[in-house]
């Protein structure tokens, strides 16, 4: 990676991006059924976060030279899963969190209703949001496709049932990294994939490298997460501190020991950058990404 690399300022440019598309598709229509419902989704959604997904679909579309409403479409779309997957994993049924992002949780601003619709809305303007684009209809099926199975039960949602029945649980480790695969790594492979397709063409060699690239990132994300879960305050994660604790659930550093957990944090960056490092175009803010992910302190 090349350290002069203006990772900061890259993020800071397509956050902003990715918050302006992202308030264009939440502003009111002339026929909106519910202005509460709609200032519920613009809560959960705007504002705040990392916007990691999005940021790897401007990496990895601009490194294959995509057309930049291509990407805010592909950007948006994965953004509003995420939000959608908080909403509902913050609520009482699931992991019931008063904190999301250093403010009340969606259920707890609005109530628990609101909170259950406000997901269901957002997963549906997900997928309306990629039928919008430019793109040629057969890009947007694969685009759709892929979407569809990263948050499905093969994806995000399968992952989160694993993780609800292993609470309480002794898990392996080949158990718990096959959960979070699905669970946290489903949606950030799915990240880098509609990056790919944005640009078009993307040979299948190319493509598995990202693919392996983004297992690698999104396994070491949630192992940071852990890790993060043990050592950062409730201020600084945004978050209650210790939840995965207090839940009782599966994690890395319970598993592997707090240093061997962050050391294998590492081992993964690794393994994405030697990815990386077989493709024949710039991948510097794909490089950075990887290295932010560990090195990020929320």
């Amino acid at each position: 990676m090349n350290p002069k690399f203006p990772l900061e300022d890259w993020m800071q440019a397509h956050q902003a991006q990715i918050e302006i598309v992202l308030d264009k598709q939440l502003s009111a229509g002339e026929q909106i059924s519910s202005t509460r419902l709609l200032e519920a989704m613009r809560y959960a959604t705007l504002g705040g976060g990392k916007r990691l997904r999005a940021l790897l679909v401007y990496a990895t579309g601009q490194a294959l030279n995509a057309k930049n409403q291509n990407m805010d479409a592909a950007a948006a779309a994965v953004e509003m899963i995420h939000a959608y997957s908080l909403v509902h994993d913050d609520m009482p049924v699931m992991d019931d969190d008063d904190l999301r992002r250093g403010r009340p949780t969606c259920h707890k601003a609005f109530d628990e209703a609101t909170a259950l619709l406000v997901g269901d809305a957002l997963q549906s303007l997900a997928f309306e949001t990629l039928c919008q684009s430019a793109l040629n209809p057969a890009q947007q099926v694969a685009m759709v496709n892929k979407l569809a199975q990263s948050a499905g039960v093969f994806g995000m949602a399968g992952g989160q049932a694993i993780d609800l029945e292993s609470v309480g649980q002794k898990l392996d480790l080949n158990a718990l990294q096959a959960m979070h695969k699905l669970k946290t790594g489903a949606l950030i492979r799915a990240s880098v994939v509609l990056g790919a397709l944005s640009a078009g063409d993307c040979d299948q060699q190319t493509l598995a490298r990202l693919e392996r690239y983004a297992d690698c990132i999104g396994l070491a994300f949630q192992v940071q997460d852990d890790v993060l879960d043990v050592i950062a305050d409730t201020e600084t994660l945004g978050k209650t501190q210790g939840a995965d604790i207090a839940l009782n659930k599966p994690t890395y550093p319970a598993l592997l020991g707090l240093e061997k957990a962050q050391q294998k944090a590492v081992a993964l960056i690794e393994k994405a950058l030697g990815q990386l490092a077989e493709l024949p175009f710039d991948t510097e803010a794909l490089a950075a990404l990887a290295q932010f992910v560990v090195k990020r302190s929320h």
